[in-house]
This record gives structure tokens, C-alpha cells and sequence, in this order.
């Protein structure tokens, strides 16, 4: 096995339409796959509303457990966009309009003829000591402090941060994916495929249920660090597909 360190992650998606079904989340999915690549578990995912207390409850749990914490949401320019004032309030530090982000933002209206009102001064306000995550899409940036990265919930511009944050960050040992075909369902292969993962404590074993033609099958997904647990896992694998299909041909 490799001394690499494991690094975990967590995500707080941040919002009122989350929880409503206004809107439906799909930066987790993203954070998800680009963790997967850069050897990165995100072990954890938490939705909450727009109310600050809840925010910075959710976040000081998250950032004690986990190596890094990603925020979706709630650096907009509306009275309900509150990120900035809870992490700032979570890290114990004041909310202030960031120089660097007020240039910003002031040069890119400015260019759109728009008035850089009150309202849209607020996506300028991050916690003192804050570092700007850089927003290529539509300026406003981002911003992380300790091991919290802080992201626009508008998925084109989250996956934008994404791109900008995850390169630089310390990842272990990226995950290793194989997948078997089983013709038979997860009730033919449940209660052996549970005995094949004890077997192999070193990989993740999940078993993903398809319905086609009238018939159930299941796609056997085998995730590990190393080959060889993977390797091994994965003959068990096919060992037990085929001792079900002779028993099933011996009825």
C-alpha cells in the first residue's frame, strides 16, 4: 500500500431553492468526479438553507473532520446571499470588501455600462485574509481561508473555480476503477458480493442494479488504491457469477 496521506473532503451547498427543489444541484456530481481524478475522498455532503447559523455549524463540523471544504452558493449580490458573513463568522474574522475584488468588479461593469451599485458590491466582501479564487466566467471571484473554498453555485462558474482551485491542492493516491457485468440481479448476488467485500477491506465494492428486456442485471463497480486488491476482488467477482449461473443451470 502506498504512505501517501489520504485527503478528504466535504461540501456544504448553501441555499433556500436547494432545499425547495427550485433548484436542482448538480456542482455536487462535478466536485465528485474532479475529486475522484485527483485522489481526493469527498466523504461527506451537507444542504443547508440560507440561515447563518446553520451555515457556520455546518461549516466548523466539516472543517475539523475534513482535510478540505468546498461552499456552493450564497455569494451573489441579494440580501439572502449570506456565505461570506457566515464563513467570516465561522472563522472568527471580519466581512470586508476586498480592494482587489471592488477593482474588479468596478472595471467589468464599468466596460458593461452598468451602474456598480450597493447591491452588486456585495460579491466584493470576503473574510479578512481571504486569497481570491479567480472567476473566469463572470468576474466575481471566489475565495478560500484555512481549508475552506468558497464557490458560486451557478454550475458553469463553480466548475470555472474548480478548475482553478483543485490543481493546486495536495491530493493522496488517485482511486483505480473497475467495473464487472453480472447478468443476475442484486438479489442473486447480494448476500456473496457482501462476503467478497469483507474479503478485501482494501477496496469499495458497489453494485448498481440495470433493468433491461424485462430482466435484471447489475454492474459491479470495484474501486481501490492499489491493482492488486482490485485484481483480486475482481476474480472473486467472476468466480461467484459463474458458481450462481451453474447452480442456476443445475435447477
Amino acid at each position: 500500500m502506498s504512505s501517501r496521506p489520504i485527503a478528504t473532503a466535504a461540501m456544504l451547498a448553501i441555499g433556500d431553492e436547494l432545499l425547495s427543489g427550485r433548484t436542482k444541484d448538480k456542482n455536487i456530481g462535478q466536485l465528485a468526479d474532479v475529486l475522484f481524478l485527483a485522489g481526493i475522498d469527498l466523504k461527506e455532503v451537507r444542504i443547508v438553507g440560507d440561515d447563518e447559523d446553520a451555515i457556520v455549524e455546518a461549516l466548523n463540523a466539516l472543517r475539523a473532520r475534513h482535510t478540505y471544504v468546498f461552499t456552493s452558493g450564497g455569494i451573489g449580490p441579494t440580501h439572502d446571499d449570506i456565505t461570506a458573513d457566515a464563513v467570516s463568522k465561522a472563522f472568527g474574522v471580519p466581512c470586508l470588501y476586498d480592494p482587489l475584488a471592488m477593482q474588479l468588479l468596478g472595471a467589468m461593469y464599468e466596460r458593461r455600462g452598468v451602474e456598480f451599485n450597493a447591491a452588486r458590491q456585495r460579491m466584493a466582501r470576503m473574510p479578512e485574509g481571504a486569497v481570491h479564487i479567480e472567476n473566469a466566467v463572470s468576474t466575481a471571484p471566489g475565495f478560500h481561508i484555512g481549508n475552506v473554498y468558497v464557490m458560486a453555485g451557478v454550475p458553469q462558474v463553480f466548475t470555472a473555480m474548480l478548475g482553478t482551485v483543485v490543481p493546486k491542492l495536495e491530493g493522496g493516491v488517485p482511486m483505480l476503477s473497475r467495473s464487472v457485468a453480472s447478468p443476475f440481479g442484486e438479489g442473486d448476488i447480494g448476500s456473496a458480493l457482501a462476503g467478497i467485500q469483507k474479503k478485501h477491506p482494501e477496496t469499495s465494492i458497489g453494485s448498481y442494479p440495470r433493468f433491461s428486456e424485462n430482466r435484471f442485471s447489475t454492474e459491479i463497480v470495484i474501486r481501490s488504491r492499489e491493482d492488486a486488491p482490485a485484481e483480486a476482488a475482481e476474480r472473486d467477482i467472476l468466480q461467484m457469477i459463474a458458481e450462481i449461473a451453474a447452480a442456476k443451470a443445475a435447477s
